[in-house]
């Protein structure tokens, strides 16, 4: 039985802070609302507004953050809310619906090679795919530079829906990516194409020799697992450092799952959810030869972006699990046991804002990007 605990909104404070940063920033509004959470009263500080659908962000090792906009852009973006103009370099995304620039990693080796990693829609024959591309970031210059794609969905299809993605690097410095069905659920069961999939690849975009369908006919190698939706949250357990995803179900069915190597996690023929007609999606929720998720939502929350909490600065959050909901404006903790989830509290309600990413700054603070046309960065602090 799940508990689910709602935190409220508790007071709303408001200030206004200007900075000229540049051609292309956006002058910047400092705003703190405060929570109440079952542990702590909380503050939540909008760092950084204006930004464009911001969908995944990281941090570099001065502190600054790298956050990519849905419609196009990569910007730098200080700990003051100042935001950069839009790097040079990128490739030209496909723009429509879910598609465009999307998530963004940073080399395991970053302080020696520069290099970034980027999750974006990319246009061409047949419509549009997740693709990957690496570049060498020069933040002296504002630029991307040598960059190339190391990973393309195979085949392009048309329409807007179900990109994924998100990227995670794994202890060994593979790189795992997230894409979601595209909107062809039927196809998501063949593993001759790309859809519904976690990917595993090298960090130059060749193939791990121990990946579980290499060498397999009619099974493309560059598969880690199948049978997902749409998942648009990863990351790995701090102690374990196993692979956790968190995707979206049809109407309810929303799952956490922990992709193990050629496994099938059952989309589309087994599913808590149901089509939004309210029709019966596939087979059940159950069937032999099919993973079950770990934990799962129903009705849905939207889930998007995830991180595991090891900071000092919420201490009894150490182990937690965060995840982004998009259709509720809420931060979701789950309390852990191993691999078993104990409870659940639903933060921040009334916040009034789509959570798309969830990451722990080197601070041990948690920021959030909510997805807006005038989107946000938030900074949540102990109050």
């Amino acid at each position: 039985m799940r508990r689910i605990r709602l935190g409220t909104v508790c007071l709303l404070l408001t200030g206004l802070l200007g900075f000229g940063v540049g051609q292309g920033a956006v002058a910047q509004t400092s705003e703190t609302q405060a929570f109440q959470s079952d542990d702590y009263p909380l503050n939540v500080i909008t760092v950084a507004t204006g930004l464009r659908h911001p969908w995944g962000m990281a941090f570099l090792p001065d502190g600054r953050m790298i956050v990519t906009e849905r419609e196009g852009d990569i910007r730098i973006v200080t700990s003051q809310g100042e935001i950069s103009s839009p790097l040079k370099g990128l490739p030209k995304a496909y723009i429509r619906g879910q598609g465009g620039v999307l998530d963004v990693a940073l080399d395991p080796r970053f302080p020696e090679n520069d290099l970034i990693y980027v999750s974006f829609s990319e246009p061409g024959s047949g419509g549009a795919g997740t693709a990957v591309f690496r570049a060498r970031l020069d933040l002296r210059e504002g630029s991307l530079k040598d960059g190339r794609i190391i990973f393309r969905q195979e085949p392009k299809s048309a329409g807007g829906r179900h990109f994924g993605s998100r990227l995670v690097f794994a202890p060994d410095g593979t790189l795992f990516i997230t894409i979601g069905d595209r909107g062809e659920r039927d196809r998501t069961q063949d593993l001759t194409i790309n859809r519904g999939q976690v990917i595993r690849i090298n960090s130059d975009g060749s193939i791990p020799s121990d990946n579980p369908f290499v060498g397999v006919a009619g099974k493309r190698p560059e598969v880690w697992s199948y049978g997902h939706r749409n998942a648009q949250g990863a990351a790995l357990h701090p102690t374990t450092m196993r692979l956790w995803t968190v995707e979206h179900g049809a109407r309810g069915g929303d799952e956490i799952n922990l992709p193990e190597a050629g496994m099938n996690y059952g989309w589309p023929v087994i599913s808590y959810g149901r089509h939004y007609s309210g029709g019966k999606i596939g087979e059940g929720t159950r069937k032999p030869g099919y993973e079950q998720p770990l934990y799962y939502w129903d009705p849905s929350i939207a889930p998007s972006g995830m991180t595991f909490y090891t900071g000092e600065a919420f201490a009894r959050w150490q182990g937690d699990l965060f995840v982004g909901s998009l259709k509720f404006g809420q931060l979701i903790r789950l309390e852990l046991d191993g691999t078993r989830i104990l409870a659940e509290e639903r933060l921040l309600t009334g916040l009034d804002d789509r959570i798309r990413d969830v990451r722990q700054a080197p601070d041990g603070l948690i920021y959030l990007l909510t997805d807006d046309y005038d989107g946000r960065i938030l900074r949540i602090a102990p109050r």
